[in-house]
């Protein structure tokens, strides 16, 4: 059964298709020194023929037939098998002198150039060889043949004939063979992922594709698969995480706001009463909107979903509104509020999301900075880049709690008591992520500073980023910090 799968594989099909390709050229790089050695001993033994000609027919003038006759009889002495062939006839092709018995009966009349068989005696054996020829007329009615045999031709020809014949038997084997082999190691190492993948379906959620080591496609393969599972594995803990933390942190809230609602009823107040206690409804279901779009654009920006609508954000002017939008809120608290921004700065984006980011940062950052503290918002550019940080001069965040607090709903200790529902700085990490941003939070001596290094700068587009998105975001940022 197993023989069966590696012959019906794609990868012996294509073993037995490159065999086929490799024996046809191998058959035709044989036929062609073959055609080519046969055509070049042809063409040398007609030259040889045609020149002895030239020369007996030039002792026949000189000497007369009995000096072509002595000729003859001299080069007739050749050995066996290696021989050149005359024969001298006359005009009724009777044999007067040379080393064939007889006038072939091709060469009659005036055929020139032939091919017949000539008897060859080698030892004891007498076996019939092929014989070139050219005939010639002589003055006096004589006619002279002179030819070869092509005892070499028909070696060299058996030798390549073999050849031929040995090197596709010798192909096809191998080709079999290396095909029968390469499927199976193929083959083995595609059911390995076959049965991680069966694994994986049957939920084993934690099992891997295998991975030897040696750097081939199929090790590139099985770590592109290993690092997709990864990250699948990593979302639906997160969106485990989010359930939870939505079961969690919206139960309150909306028991609250249940009992309120029933509260109102069974109390009897007046009609300013029942305001007070639809403005707070109505906050309490602001907040718990908040969150669940907070949760939507995170999922929206850790999916991708918006990068194909991609533009050219001015990231200084979006900078810029959300400092001059936030700088009174800092007043209020004591706090100062310092904008060093780089004017012309551009960066692919979305700007809702960027303006989101910034607003979520300015919010924290004065929500945990103590009264007369001080926050500094700053748009520069990075080489072929630019940066977007924002430091305060607050408690900070301990280093081992920094990558703890981008997560949904995380909230330390010292931030309890102050509203939001712990997506701020979750949104701004997605955020950096869509947009390729690298995020660190470094320690400010004292205090936090956030910054966001976006890889490009691109050429500005016509107008600025529009105002009136930087109010809903720093509406929104003030209820998820």
């Amino acid at each position: 059964m197993h023989l069966i799968r590696v012959l019906r594989s794609s990868t012996f099909r294509y073993a037995m298709i490159y065999m086929l390709v490799f024996g046809v050229s191998v058959a035709g790089v044989l036929g062609f020194v073959y055609w080519q050695t046969v055509r070049v001993i042809a063409s040398q033994t007609d030259d040889t023929i045609q020149a002895e000609i030239t020369g007996l027919a030039e002792q026949y003038r000189q000497f007369g037939l009995l000096g072509l006759v002595r000729v003859i009889r001299e080069r007739s002495q050749a050995a066996p098998g290696r021989r050149g062939l005359y024969l001298l006839a006359d005009r009724n092709y009777n044999r007067i002198e040379g080393n064939l018995s007889s006038w072939p009966p091709i060469a009659r009349g005036d055929p020139d150039v032939v091919d017949f068989l000539v008897a060859t005696n080698v030892g004891e054996d007498t076996k019939p060889q092929v014989a070139r020829a050219r005939t010639f007329a002589l003055a006096g009615g004589f006619y002279l043949l002179v030819g070869r045999d092509m005892t070499e031709r028909t070696d060299f020809t058996k030798l390549m004939t073999d050849a031929l014949i040995g090197g596709l038997i010798l192909t096809l084997v191998l080709g079999i063979a290396g095909g029968v082999l390469m499927s199976r190691s193929l083959l083995a190492r595609i059911e390995g992922i076959n049965r991680s993948t069966e694994g994986i379906l049957q939920g084993d959620l934690a099992r891997r594709m295998p991975v030897r080591g040696n750097r081939d496609e199929f090790d590139r393969l099985a770590t592109s698969l290993n690092a997709m599972l990864d990250q699948i594995d990593g979302l639906m803990t997160g969106m485990r995480g989010v359930a939870d933390n939505i079961a969690h942190d919206l139960r309150s809230p909306i028991s609250r706001l249940r009992s309120r609602l029933e509260v109102t009823l069974m109390s009897e107040t007046d009609a300013e009463g029942y305001r007070r206690a639809m403005e707070d409804t109505i906050r309490e279901a602001d907040g718990i909107l908040a969150t669940f779009n907070a949760l939507l654009e995170i999922a929206l920006a850790e999916a991708g979903a918006v990068r194909d609508r991609f533009s050219p954000i001015d990231l200084s002017a979006l900078a810029a509104d959300a400092g001059e939008l936030y700088g009174p809120v800092a007043e209020e608290k004591g706090q100062v509020l310092a904008a060093e921004i780089e004017s012309g700065i551009t960066v692919p984006g979305n700007s809702h999301l960027l303006a989101q980011t910034v607003a979520n940062l300015l919010d924290n950052a004065i929500k945990y900075t103590p009264q007369d503290g001080r926050i500094a918002l700053t748009v520069r550019r990075d080489g072929d880049g630019a940066i977007l940080s924002v430091g305060d001069n607050g408690p900070g965040i301990p280093e081992a709690a920094r990558a703890h607090v981008l997560e949904r709903f995380v909230r330390l200790d010292a931030s309890r008591s102050e509203p939001g529902a712990g997506l701020g700085l979750s949104l701004v990490s997605a955020v950096a992520r869509l947009h390729k941003a690298a995020l660190t939070l470094d320690d400010a001596a004292p205090g936090l500073r956030i910054t966001l290094r976006f890889p490009q700068v691109v050429p500005a587009a016509n107008g600025r980023i529009e105002a009136p998105a930087a109010p809903l975001a720093a509406e929104s940022a003030r209820r998820l910090a």
